[in-house]
């Protein structure tokens, strides 16, 4: 009897290790192995009025790959007051189309302050005229639209970074994010309309 309740015990604590472990990326994988997974077919994914991108970083410390939605102006107003702009400023934002942009990690970092181990995670954000409040969650099965954000995908929030706004003369027509290195860390460049905000991505400190 003794016996099987130990079989029992050490297979109970290997399902609790492998759903602790779901989601996680190994160390060792290279920015390129790290892929985005959308939630549609290929063949809508393909159609979509918002296409599908991505953007890499691989340096020696710090791995990973910003997967996200680049919707087009298309003469509308971009950021400003709820009720005249399509992004109001102090409301919760997808940052990006369709599903949550998600960033996937092979090295632990600090994503606008907030540390994270290697994994996937959801980037929402909050934007404003000057500051925008950058949201790290562990939760990325979700769509991203801003009313599927319920109780249940905040609980599960990493935490919260604020970051400078930039306000810039030219004038981008598809949302855009991309890397820019400096130092030891990276920058998550966004950039739309008339705006352009950098979140750090720096490798996790000992």
């Amino acid at each position: 009897m003794n016996g099987r309740w130990w079989i029992l015990g050490l297979a109970l604590a290997t399902a609790a290790f492998g759903a602790r472990s779901e989601g996680r990326l190994e160390a060792g994988l290279a920015a390129e192995d790290l892929a985005c997974k959308p939630q549609q077919p290929p063949e809508r994914v393909a159609g979509r009025a918002s296409p599908y991108d991505s953007a890499m970083i691989d340096t020696p410390a710090l791995r990973a790959k910003i997967c996200y939605g680049r919707p087009y102006m298309k003469g509308r107003k971009i950021f400003g007051a709820e009720g005249e702009a399509l992004v109001p400023y102090g409301k919760l934002w997808r940052t990006g189309a369709n599903e949550p942009t998600t960033i996937h990690l092979a090295t632990p970092a600090q994503i606008a302050g907030v540390a994270v181990e290697p994994g996937s995670y959801s980037l929402y954000t909050i934007p404003g005229e000057r500051e925008w409040t950058v949201i790290v969650n562990r939760s990325t099965s979700q769509w991203g639209h801003e009313s599927q954000y319920t109780p249940e995908v905040e609980a599960q929030e990493v935490g919260r970074g604020t970051v400078v706004a930039e306000a810039i003369a030219e004038q981008i027509e598809q949302f855009t994010i991309r890397w820019e290195t400096g130092g030891t860390g990276a920058s998550l460049v966004l950039e739309w309309a008339d705006r352009r905000v950098r979140i750090p991505v720096a490798p996790a400190t000992t």
